[in-house]
């Protein structure tokens, strides 16, 4: 009987943790260059001129009420601009939210760029507080007429 050769696979010079584009952390980096090309779009095109290329709420195109998102571009390009009172203006409840938002994607990221995948798990009370949240703010600016 002829041995076989000893052959060792060839050394990784990455490991799976330390890819950068990793499966995991293909989504995260995409969502972020997304963003930021929207941001730079935003930045150049007010939400308070008419005739901007920028998308309409399809919710309130449909029903002529406001979603609980609604005025979130408009609050986006304030604080683009430096404006965080015109951002609170613009959706208090959608301002309030991004440090959670934040947090939520920073742990995302992290883990993919990590090689591990993370599901935010809310739970269902961390669900209902959400849900509930929306729609209180739903009823509220839509009988005050904010």
């Amino acid at each position: 009987m002829a041995e076989r050769p000893n052959r060792q696979a060839a050394p990784r010079e990455l490991t799976p943790g330390r890819r950068l584009f990793s499966p995991s952390a293909v989504a995260p980096l995409a969502l972020a260059v997304g963003a930021v090309a929207g941001l730079a779009h935003l930045y150049g095109h007010s939400p308070y001129e008419p005739a901007q290329l920028l998308p309409r709420c399809p919710f309130h195109w449909v029903t002529g009420l406001n979603c609980p998102a609604c005025g979130g571009t408009r609050m986006t390009y304030s604080l683009l601009h430096g404006d965080p009172d015109g951002a609170l203006r613009a959706n208090p409840v959608l301002l309030a939210a991004l440090p959670f938002a934040g947090y939520a994607y920073g742990r995302w990221a992290l883990a993919g760029l990590r090689g591990r995948s993370h599901r935010l798990s809310l739970g269902r009370r961390g669900v209902l507080l959400v849900l509930g949240t929306a729609l209180a703010w739903t009823v509220v600016r839509n009988v005050l007429g904010r």
